[in-house]
């Protein structure tokens, strides 16, 4: 096919996107010298350079976050659009991207069942990532975080009551290092340390009792950002594990994990399903909302 600028802004928005022309011509069925090659076409066409590559790596350049930002919502909106001409009067078809953080996988293995059975022609795809990320400029329909981690002009939707991040270990681990009694021990135990997606950093676990609170630069012989692996470790008895509480509710029943420090469990009012207010929702996603909060509501009332 002959190049032209739609196809080689398609083909730079996939590449923009996932930050790596490997993945973006998995995405798009193509092969990775095609595809840099349409996205070199591009930049010669416009006179400017997008994106700069090197042996590992793709970043943006500010122009080509710029175009990312301004046509990235119009092109991903087109696609949609061309989705629902083949779709019946009344069903949903179309495509629903979603920012998950490790610690909300779990909630959304809860309700896309349920979605699905209801649109099976609606296609999810679930980025799990611990980073923040930009949703419009990315193309993604929505995120999940924490409420005080999202913007107050983002339509919030509840999908968690609120809860805890609570210390835990291994009665393995308690017996061999002991109870830690108040913050400050923490700094005298292996701790099974969590790296921060963004900075890079080692995350300080966060403690409070009252009106005081605690931030612990914990340090440990392992450091990840996988909540899953951090939990099978301390089950082993490798460390102890700070951990959003519901991701541990079947050890504890178990007993093969044990709170401590419950007294100075930080407090979180919960997961919210997020997105731009001022956004044209798809009749995909408006969708999953719907089903989001039927499931939620029903989530709690099973719980009374």
């Amino acid at each position: 096919m002959a190049f032209t600028p739609l196809n080689g802004l398609n083909a730079y928005l996939a590449v923009a996107r996932r930050r790596s022309f490997a993945a973006a011509a998995r995405d798009l069925g193509v092969s990775t010298s095609a595809l840099s090659q349409s996205v070199r076409q591009l930049e010669a066409r416009l006179g400017v350079t997008l994106l700069t590559r090197t042996s590992r790596t793709v970043a943006l350049t500010e122009a080509g976050q710029r175009l990312l930002e301004n046509a990235g919502p119009a092109v991903e909106q087109a696609l949609e659009s061309l989705k629902t001409v083949s779709a019946r009067p009344g069903e949903v078809t179309g495509r629903v991207r979603l920012s998950v953080p490790s610690a909300a996988v779990a909630l959304v293995a809860r309700l896309l069942p349920r979605f699905l059975e209801r649109h099976p022609r609606v296609e999810v795809e679930v980025l799990a990532e611990n980073r923040f990320v930009n949703i419009v400029a990315e193309g993604v329909d929505a995120g999940i975080r924490l409420s005080e981690s999202i913007e107050r002009d983002m339509v919030q939707v509840r999908l968690a009551d609120p809860g805890r991040f609570v210390v835990a270990g291994a009665p393995s681990y308690l017996a061999r290092r002991g109870t830690p009694e108040r913050p400050q021990d923490l700094l005298q135990h292996a701790c099974l340390c969590i790296r921060m997606s963004t900075s890079g950093a080692r995350y300080a676990w966060e403690l409070e009792r009252g009106k005081k609170a605690w931030r612990v630069p914990v340090e440990g012989p392992v450091t990840t950002n996988d909540p899953e692996l951090m939990r099978l470790l301390a089950v082993a008895g490798t460390g102890l594990l700070y951990v959003f509480e519901p991701l541990i509710a079947d050890d504890l029943r178990r007993g093969s994990l044990r709170l401590v420090l419950e007294p100075y469990a930080a407090a979180v009012p919960g997961f919210f399903l997020y997105f731009p207010s001022r956004a044209q929702v798809s009749p995909a996603f408006r969708a999953f909302v719907d089903v989001a909060r039927a499931e939620t509501a029903e989530a709690r009332q099973r719980a009374r």
